[in-house]
């Protein structure tokens, strides 16, 4: 994958987590900077989603850590357990909201 492809399918997932956040009717509100998705919940904790150009990932920083994701088979997956990257931001996202967040 090259650079150019890499930001298309970053943009493409950054795009369905702030759709699918606004979907989900959770408190959550989101502020993208650069190549930084920052999702900030009513506690004022906060998930970090940025890329990684030169690796072509997408890292996430959650309170629970850290993870590293990757583009492979038409989907992002965490380079460490292989879970998908929405379904970690769902889950995360439940955390942090303290309540069922799906979109």
């Amino acid at each position: 994958m090259n650079d150019t492809e890499f930001h298309k399918l970053a943009d493409q997932v950054l795009m369905h987590i702030e759709e699918g956040i606004d979907q989900s009717g959770a408190d959550i509100e989101y502020e993208t900077t650069g190549n930084v998705l920052t999702l900030e919940f009513e506690n004022r904790s906060q998930i970090v989603i940025n890329r990684q150009e030169p690796l072509h990932e997408i890292w996430v920083a959650s309170k629970s850590g850290g993870y590293h994701f990757k583009y492979n088979d038409g989907v992002w997956h965490c380079t460490r357990s292989g879970e998908e990257l929405i379904s970690l931001i769902k889950r995360e996202c439940s955390r942090h909201a303290e309540e069922k967040v799906d979109w």
